[in-house]
C-alpha cells in the first residue's frame, strides 16, 4: 500500500481539523488516536501473517513525515508506540525475537510509550536514576520519575527501564521491562502545559514501586556506554522517525507559506504578488533546496536498517546526525516560511504560528546537538583522553 493509501487525504484532513483545537486547549489526541488504529496505523510494523501492515522503517518514516503535516503533536507522540514496535521488528530482523510480544500486543491493540527520559540524566540510555529492585520470581519493582513520557494519557504498556546499583558485583546493571497501564505503582502528572506539541501530552510519569514480573523484564545490560542489540534498534528507530516527523512539520510550513507568498499582494509591485519580489523568491527557493536536502538522508538511512547494512562503529554518528541535521533544517525552514508568510503568521491561532512553537521541540530530544556532535567526533577521533 502507498502512503497516500494508508493516510489518505480524507483522514489527514480530519486530523487537521482537529490539531488547532487540541493545541488551544492542551488536549490529547483521542480522536486521531482512534482514526489512527482504525485505519491499522498502530501495526504498520507488525508482521503481515499476524495480522499488520508488515511495513519497514523506510516506509514508516515517509508516512510519519506525512502525518505530521497535518498534526505535527499526533505524529509525534505516535512516534512512542512506533519506536517500540519498530525496535521488535529491527531486532527479530537480526535474530533476536526477544520482543516478539510487542509485535503480537500491538497487533492486539495495545498501544506502547517510553518512559526512559529522566531530569538531569544526560546519560540516556547508558544509566539511570530510577531504582531497579530485584524481586523473588525475577521481576523488578520500579521507583522513579520519568519526563517526556509522550502518549501519557494514551499508552497501555509502558517501557522503561531502572538500575539496580547491587548487579555485576555492585558495578550495577540496567533493567529494561515493560509494565501495563491496569497495574498499580504508576501516576501521571498533570504538568505538561508548554509552547508547542501540546497534544502529545508529554506528561511526567511516577513510578511509586511499579512492579514487573519476569516475563516482561526483557533486557539487562551494563551501565554505561554499550553498543547492544537493544540500544542500536531504539537508536535507528527514535532518531529517523523524529527526523521524519519534524521534516514533515517543515514540509507543511513550506506548502503554507508558498500559498500566502501567492496570496499577499505588494503594493511595491504595483499590485502582484509577493511571488513576484526577487527577495521573497529567494527565501522560498532557500527552503525548498534545504527540504530537498533532507529528503534523500531520511530515506537512504532507513533504507540501511531494513536492508542490514554494516555502518560498524559509525552507525550511532550516522543516526544522530541525522536526528541534528533534520531539526535544525526544520527549524531553519519554518523560520523562512514565518518570515515570507508576513505579520499574519505572527497571531496566536494562525497555522503558521503553531507550526513555528511546534517545530522548536526538536531541539530537546535525544540526541541534542552537544551530544551529537560529541559522538560524531568520537566516532572519528576516539573518546577523549583522560
Amino acid at each position: 500500500m502507498t502512503p497516500e493509501e494508508i493516510l489518505p487525504d480524507a483522514l489527514l484532513e480530519r486530523l487537521r481539523a482537529r490539531a488547532a483545537e487540541y493545541d488551544l486547549k492542551n488536549e490529547f489526541f483521542h480522536e486521531d488516536l482512534a482514526d489512527l488504529a482504525a485505519a491499522g496505523y498502530l501495526t504498520l510494523f507488525v508482521p503481515a501473517d499476524d495480522g499488520g501492515m508488515g511495513l519497514g522503517l523506510e516506509a514508516v518514516a515517509a508516512l510519519q513525515q506525512r502525518l505530521a503535516t497535518a498534526a505535527p503533536a499526533t505524529a509525534l507522540a505516535i512516534n512512542m508506540h512506533l519506536v517500540w514496535t519498530g525496535v521488535a521488528r529491527l531486532m527479530a530482523a537480526r535474530g533476536d525475537d526477544s520482543l516478539a510480544f510487542v509485535l503480537k500486543e500491538a497487533a492486539e491493540g495495545e498501544v506502547f510509550a517510553f518512559g526512559i527520559s529522566e531530569a538531569g540524566n544526560d546519560s540516556m540510555l547508558f544509566d539511570s536514576g530510577t531504582i531497579a529492585e530485584p524481586l523473588a520470581g525475577g521481576g523488578y519493582r520500579f521507583t522513579g520519575r520519568k519526563i517526556f513520557t509522550s502518549l501519557s494519557r494514551g499508552w497501555t504498556r509502558l517501557g522503561t527501564f531502572g538500575k539496580d546499583s547491587s548487579a555485576r558485583d555492585g558495578a550495577g546493571e540496567l533493567v529494561f521491562g515493560f509494565l501495563r497501564r491496569d497495574e498499580p505503582g504508576h501516576e501521571t502528572l498533570d504538568d505538561w502545559n508548554t509552547m508547542g506539541m501540546r497534544a502529545s501530552a508529554s506528561n511526567t510519569t511516577v513510578l511509586h514501586g511499579a512492579e514487573v514480573p519476569a516475563e516482561r523484564i526483557f533486557r539487562k545490560l551494563p551501565v554505561g556506554p554499550n553498543q547492544d542489540l537493544l540500544i542500536f534498534a531504539i537508536f535507528a528507530c527514535f532518531e529517523t522517525l523524529l527526523a521524519a516527523v519534524y521534516t514533515g512539520v517543515a514540509e507543511r510550513a513550506f506548502m503554507v507559506a508558498v500559498e500566502n507568498v501567492k496570496k499577499r499582494v505588494s503594493a511595491k509591485y504595483g499590485g502582484r504578488s509577493y511571488a513576484q519580489d526577487p527577495d521573497i523568491r529567494w527565501k522560498i527557493a532557500d527552503a525548498a533546496l534545504a527540504l530537498d536536502g533532507i529528503y534523500p538522508q531520511i530515506s537512504s538511512l532507513a533504507q540501511d536498517v531494513d536492508s542490514l547494512v554494516d555502518h560498524g562503529p559509525l552507525w550511532f554518528a550516522k543516526l544522530v546526525g541525522l536526528k541534528s541535521r533534520a531539526t535544525e533544517n526544520a527549524r531553519r525552514v519554518v523560520d523562512l516560511a514565518v518570515r515570507v508568510s508576513g505579520g499574519s503568521s505572527y497571531f496566536r491561532g494562525s497555522e503558521m504560528e503553531r507550526l513555528y512553537r511546534d517545530v522548536l521541540a526538536g531541539i530537546f530530544h535525544p540526541s541534542n546537538d552537544e551530544s551529537a556532535h560529541n559522538t560524531v567526533a568520537n566516532a572519528w577521533l576516539g573518546p577523549l583522553e583522560n
